[in-house]
């Protein structure tokens, strides 16, 4: 399997891989200044034999994320997840999608394409996570919440069941979540509150 995206969240999906006995056959990134990244050499212009592998997107930046998938559609891997998360056998989770280590999710959860569910993070039962979601480590996703396309929820959010959090919001860490969040919405704080959006 090829890796795309020589960062540190490169270097969590690639103990993905190692948690699962997969070979790492490639690294690719864009950025020309970046040689070596833990002993693999990094590619700069694939070809197109490299292409054919499959290939898991490590890019944290939910937008740089999905503009990448757009590049290369089709590319993609099926989703993967740490040896130690804990997931129940009861739930969807399309392609490109990774699950970090010590994280849960648990029963009746369906999970978009190109999604992160960090390390430690719980995502309970019915919950919908939309394509290219990033749920932060520790954070805690109660029971039948909605998260739309391209939401951050931040390093050790709360939310509580039955929220829905529309697409491409931002939500600060240690957030706690009571109410529902609007489309592009930035929310800090306990109780969580729109402090502006960033489409504006």
């Amino acid at each position: 399997m090829n890796i795309y995206g020589a960062s540190g969240h490169g270097k969590v999906v690639y103990d993905i891989l190692r948690s699962r006995n997969i070979q790492l056959v490639s690294i690719f990134d864009d950025n020309t200044e970046i040689e070596e990244f833990m002993g693999f050499k990094v590619i700069h212009k694939p070809n197109e034999e490299l292409l054919k592998t499959p290939t898991v997107f490590a890019i944290g930046n939910n937008v740089i994320r999905k503009q990448v998938a757009r590049r290369f559609t089709g590319l993609f891997s099926e989703a993967l997840s740490h040896a130690s998360a804990i997931i129940s056998p009861n739930i969807e989770c399309d392609k490109g999608t990774v699950i970090m280590p010590g994280a849960i999710v648990n029963s009746g959860t369906k999970i978009g394409k190109h999604c992160i569910i960090n390390s430690g993070a719980v995502v309970e039962h019915d919950v919908f996570l939309e394509d290219f979601v990033h749920i932060a480590p520790n954070t805690v996703i109660t029971g039948n919440v909605n998260v739309g396309e391209g939401t951050q929820v931040g390093t050790g959010t709360s939310v509580i069941p039955g929220v829905r959090i529309g697409k491409w919001a931002s939500i600060g860490a240690g957030a706690v979540i009571i109410e529902d969040v609007p489309d592009f919405a930035v929310v800090v704080g306990n109780p969580g509150k729109v402090i502006k959006y960033l489409n504006e």
